[in-house]
């Protein structure tokens, strides 16, 4: 029994669904972060030439006002101006970034809508609780994480731009413009090596993210069966639904052997009641049928509302076998049935 209680088995889509639904998904930050570096960084060295371009618009647009006297509406003019073109120059680098946090947070545990997280929770501000998860495992995993990404980035940062720094005596005596080339170049070399330690960081992260994740989700043996039960209703509630329904249409089906022209039987194990009524059926339909004790029930109340009983057991046995309650005969039962309420209604005329 103790091994049903402990969590050991992968959790089920219901339970990860119901987890989504409480806001509670593997969201990497670092991968999100990584991914919104890149697009803007893209972006920006796509959009280098036209965003300097706007500023040197900008500039020869400020010169028109050196030796321009300054009033509140000049200064309100230039004010929108400016705001205007650095918005023109922003927003082709924030939709792309934008698009691309929301694509990351997609992929990573795609589309979830949810108010959960924002209804009040007194629980969050009990401050023994906060000091229980400030010093607890998981935050010290958290801090060391950090510690080590901080390290690693540092790390790697300080090496390449000791390099960088070790040309610092050459290029000093180049040309300006070879001096720029040469930082632009840089710069570039600096952004790249960032981007792979980050991606790199951000795999590894993604990676210890969902297997938290997954592992805080584990469920029991006992709680698997649970949710089975929910699913597809308790067997033992099913099983009396059954038995309900079944009674319901056995008292149903009891109830039309009054209205039955004769109740075929086989003596000891079968009870078939027919009912014909020409002009509004092709053929006669079973009205009720049962085996043994329903067939035995069957025969007490036809006796009871004075239904004739014909004991043909080949026909009661195939028609028991062979057609529903409520349902007509087949037709390769026609003649046998005939000749059995041939028979009946002789002797209701001869009574």
């Amino acid at each position: 029994m103790a091994d049903d209680l402990e969590k050991t088995e992968e959790p089920t889509p219901k339970k990860i669904e119901d987890a989504k639904k409480e806001g509670n998904v593997p969201k990497s930050m670092d991968t999100s972060g990584f991914i919104t570096l890149l697009v803007a960084v893209i972006a920006f060295v796509a959009l280098t030439g036209w965003i300097f371009d706007r500023l040197e618009t900008l500039y020869r647009y400020y010169i028109n006002f050196v030796g321009v006297e300054l009033t509140p509406a000049l200064l309100l003019e230039i004010t929108l101006h400016t705001v205007v073109q650095v918005l023109i120059m922003v927003l082709p680098l924030a939709l792309p970034v934008a698009v691309a946090g929301m694509l990351a947070a997609w992929a990573q545990f795609g589309f979830v809508f949810t108010t959960k997280p924002l209804v009040p929770d007194l629980t969050k501000i009990d401050p023994i609780k906060g000091a229980k998860n400030l010093f607890s495992l998981k935050k010290l995993l958290e801090s060391i994480k950090i510690t080590l990404k901080v390290a690693a980035v540092f790390g790697v940062a300080f090496t390449v731009f000791l390099g960088f720094i070790k040309e610092l005596v050459s290029v000093s005596h180049a040309p300006l413009a070879h001096q720029i080339s040469w930082l632009a170049d840089r710069a570039m070399m600096l952004a790249a090596v960032m981007l792979v330690l980050l991606m790199v960081l951000a795999l590894i992260d993604l990676l210890f993210v969902r297997y938290n994740y997954f592992k805080g989700l584990r469920m029991s043996k006992q709680e698997i069966k649970d949710e089975m039960k929910q699913l597809d209703g308790n067997p033992e509630i099913k099983a009396k639904i059954r038995q309900i329904q079944m009674e319901m249409a056995r008292k149903r089906m009891l109830a039309e052997v009054p209205n039955a022209d004769v109740v075929i039987t086989n003596p000891t194990h079968f009870a078939v009641a027919l009912k014909y009524k020409e002009g509004e059926a092709h053929a006669p339909k079973v009205v009720a049928k049962g085996a043994d004790l329903i067939a035995l029930k069957i025969k007490e109340i036809a006796r009871e509302n004075h239904v004739q009983i014909v004991e043909n057991p080949p026909l009661a046995r195939e028609l028991y076998k062979n057609v529903e309650v409520d349902r007509e005969i087949p037709e390769q039962f026609y003649q046998a049935v005939a000749e059995v309420l041939a028979f009946v209604y002789k002797s209701k005329r001869a009574l």
